[in-house]
């Protein structure tokens, strides 16, 4: 496909939406699609950095005058231009397209509308504010946010909604695995303070005044660019307390970078998705509007602990002490909020989107509120009848082995979702090995709601399986009077080993 991604970033809009948009287009320019970028040239633009990773930026129409947004919801004047010029300009320097994903927050739903009978493309809207939209997906990462909030307003749109659809790369995932498989050392502490590519109220100096009043200080790594405008003073301030902090203009990879921190402290933003995959509690202070649900949501898992930016001198070092004393808690809420494989869902859905499958699925991470639906299938004579172990668990058997099973991030336990109806349909799991010379082996185990059965829903459920876990090992046990199963295993990326054994060996080292 010839994908365009129209997206801004300015000292007013900052640089979210260009980064985890790059994200997106990386993978989706690795699968062999053509992928460009629109954007409106300003100041605090990433247009030169998009260029240097490789992709052609379209420059948009300037304003005849500059507007300057008359608080943070004020999302006209991100757009610094009618929808109407902004849809004008953008034809103007489009010949074609077949896909365009939009992540701007002053872009409407008849700018999509009238893009959408000029080119007769589709549009994929990047979103956190549930609006109306003329769009044939619409992804919402917003942690806790529902399909049904979008659907009231867009009942055609497929929706994809909450954190595990965050756009954050797959280096993290790399990272993830490893922290899971160690000991994280929190003594001494290490804080990595980012308050985003622009922090126009300086709170990163605020921060940095009020940690200084501890006794005990932590070695804090300030990132912060020179863009921003209170770079001056932040860099005056490091230069002046350089035992205890470190300042770096920018990283290249973020990830690696974060993993070497035990705490956070920045906008909740979509380095919430990054820190939290990674298990980093932190203190967040919201910056603009839009971040206030994002925030509410955090602190209501316990993953994080609000400060308000002009509570920061009297509330921050309480809330770091309050994080240092909870960190076990919140590094394992934070652990269950992101497993960091929002980017192959989102990239797996716009392939399915596109070939049109009935029975085309999603796999999202099952949580506490699945209880009561994996255990009502569990009781079904068609899910009974080919279980490896046949007795039926008792209810309180079963809460307390799924919330084990939940709370062990060593294991993968998904929820089976149409795609087309958005109902949940079966579970899958992957459960690690215990055995030691198998590091990387998990066994899968899955089942449907016996609605679906021989509709090629599985199927679909372990092609997903082969796009989010291409480096595991995977072992499935089937009975070998079970002949459904015994065939879809045989027709997937699985070798029979055993007459009851198949292996689905990495495709990626």
């Amino acid at each position: 496909m010839n994908i365009v991604i129209r997206t801004d970033s300015s000292l007013h809009i900052g640089s979210g939406h260009i980064m985890r948009c790059l994200v997106l287009a990386e993978k989706l320019k690795a699968q062999g699609h053509q992928v460009s970028f629109a954007s409106r040239s300003q100041q605090g633009d990433l247009i030169e950095f998009v260029e240097k990773k490789g992709f052609h930026v379209y420059l948009l129409n300037k304003p005849k005058q500059w507007k300057k947004p008359k608080n943070s919801s004020d999302y006209a004047a991100w757009l610094q231009v009618s929808w109407q010029d902004d849809a004008q300009s953008f034809i103007q320097q489009i010949e074609d397209v077949d896909l365009i994903i939009v992540d701007h927050y002053g872009i409407n739903a008849q700018w999509e509308g009238f893009i959408k009978s000029h080119f007769s493309c589709q549009i994929f809207v990047i979103d956190d504010l549930v609006r109306q939209h003329q769009a044939e997906i619409i992804l919402d990462q917003t942690l806790a946010r529902t399909s049904q909030e979008y659907k009231k307003l867009n009942p055609n749109s497929l929706v994809l909604t909450g954190s595990d659809f965050a756009l954050i790369t797959p280096k993290f995932v790399e990272l993830r695995n490893k922290i899971l498989q160690s000991k994280i050392n929190t003594t001494p502490p290490t804080v990595l303070l980012s308050m985003g590519g622009v922090d126009q109220p300086n709170a990163t100096l605020k921060v940095l005044e009020a940690l200084s009043k501890l006794k005990n200080k932590p070695k804090v790594t300030v990132l912060l660019s020179p863009r921003a405008p209170h770079y001056k003073l932040v860099s005056e301030y490091y230069q002046q307390h350089i035992d205890w902090i470190q300042h770096i203009n920018f990283v290249e990879d973020m990830a690696e970078l974060m993993s070497k921190h035990s705490f956070a402290i920045g906008a909740p933003g979509t380095t919430s998705w990054e820190r939290a995959c990674l298990g980093i509690p932190s203190i967040i202070i919201p910056l603009a509007d839009n971040q206030k649900t994002t925030c509410e949501q955090l602190t209501k898992a316990g993953a994080a602990i609000k400060v308000e930016l002009a509570e920061i001198k009297t509330l921050l070092v309480v809330a770091y002490q309050t994080m240092h004393e909870q960190w076990q808690s919140m590094h394992l809420k934070n652990l269950a909020i992101c497993d960091g494989l929002g980017l192959q869902r989102v990239v797996h859905s716009i392939n399915d989107f596109e070939t049109k499958k009935n029975n085309a699925v999603i796999l999202r991470a099952a949580n506490n509120s699945d209880i009561k639906q994996v255990y009502d299938w569990q009781l079904l004579p068609q899910t009974r009848q080919y279980a490896l172990i046949k007795s039926i668990p008792t209810w309180c058997e079963h809460q307390q082995w799924m919330k084990a099973k939940l709370e062990d991030k060593a294991h993968f336990f998904y929820m089976i979702k149409s795609l087309l109806t958005e109902a949940d349909i079966g579970v899958l799991r992957l459960d690690k090995q215990s055995d030691e010379n198998k590091a990387n082996r998990y066994t899968l185990s899955i089942f449907l709601d016996p609605l679906y059965m021989g509709k090629g829903f599985a199927k679909e459920a372990l092609n997903y399986i082969d796009t989010l876990h291409p480096r595991l090992s995977i072992e499935a046990k089937v009975l070998e009077e079970n002949k459904a199963s015994q065939a879809l295993f045989s027709s997937a990326n699985y070798t029979r080993v055993s007459p009851t054994l198949f292996i689905r060996q990495p495709s990626i080292d």
